[in-house]
Parts: C-alpha cells; sequence; structure tokens
C-alpha cells in the first residue's frame, strides 16, 4: 500500500503502533487512546521536521489501526486532512467519531459483513466527508487477487483529492 501511495506522489511514513512485546497483550491491541496517542505523537514528529511542516497529513489504518485513525482525527486541533479505514473498525474511535473533521473513506471487503454494519453504524455517527466503499467479494484482509489493487486505487483517489496541494 505504502508503495503505490508513494507511486503517485504521496510521502508515507509506515510503523507498528505497538511494540512486539506490547501485541501479545490483546487488551493493548484495543487500546485505542494509547494507540491514537501514539498516532497523535507521529504526527506530531512529522510536523515537527522543518521540510516537512507544509505538507499535508493523512492516517492510513486497518482493523484497529482504522480506529486508532480516527480516534486521532477526532483529537481537538487535530493537523490530519483525511483519512482512509481498510477493513477497519472504525466503532473503536466511539465518542470520537462525531468530532472527527477530516474527510473520511471507509473501505470494506463485500464478504465481511460484520464489519459491513460496524462501518454503517460509524458511518452514521461521523459529522464530516465520508463515504463507505464495499469492495466486492472481497474478505477481510482483502486476500483475493485484485482486492488490495482496489484498495490502493480508492486510498490514492481518496488521498490526492482531500490533501490539499497533492497532486500525482
Amino acid at each position: 500500500m505504502a508503495r503505490t501511495l508513494q507511486r503517485q506522489g504521496l510521502g508515507t511514513l509506515l510503523f507498528d503502533l505497538l511494540t512486539d512485546a506490547e501485541a501479545e497483550d490483546r487488551a493493548k491491541v484495543f487500546d485505542i487512546p494509547l494507540l491514537g496517542a501514539r498516532l497523535d505523537a507521529a504526527t506530531a514528529w512529522v510536523g515537527a521536521q522543518a521540510d516537512l511542516t507544509a505538507v499535508p497529513v493523512g492516517l492510513f489504518g486497518a482493523s484497529t489501526g482504522a480506529g486508532a485513525a480516527l480516534w486521532s482525527a477526532g483529537e481537538p486541533g487535530s493537523p490530519v486532512r483525511a483519512v482512509v479505514s481498510r477493513g477497519g473498525r472504525p466503532d473503536l474511535a466511539g465518542p470520537r467519531l462525531a468530532l472527527v473533521r477530516a474527510p473520511t473513506l471507509l473501505i470494506v471487503g463485500g464478504r465481511d459483513s460484520a464489519v459491513i454494519d460496524l462501518n454503517r453504524d460509524a458511518a452514521t455517527q461521523l459529522r464530516c466527508e465520508h463515504r463507505l466503499e464495499i469492495v466486492p467479494g472481497a474478505t477481510h484482509l482483502f486476500e483475493e487477487h485484485g482486492a488490495l489493487d482496489q484498495v490502493a486505487s480508492l486510498a490514492t483517489a481518496w488521498f490526492l483529492e482531500h490533501l490539499p496541494g497533492t497532486e500525482p
């Protein structure tokens, strides 16, 4: 996904939200305030880099990472300008959903019915521009032939449209 975004002129910073030891603790995997705080710290770090201060920030998250991305985007004063959730759990952002101002794209596999329902419910709580895209025939991990290519295309188009000053 990062390479696809980079080929379109979008810079990426790829990192894990938890250390290997933390990831073994299932409670931490679902600790959205912790994960969101880590995204906030990464976003602040990017903004502190002299050559990146004017670069608009978008967040891409999968599964619980998507909930963390929305949590972070819902932080008062957040610099996040666009969010893409892939097979995400936006419901985990809870009360922060209504505070998100960044345009948000929710992408879900067509055969991931439980997550489709969670995304539909979360979409009703978003007060920002948002869209739900369902990739036909795809399951939760988008392992089917061409499914991740569709996700990459949707995510790239969303970021190019919603991050000011970016173009292919």
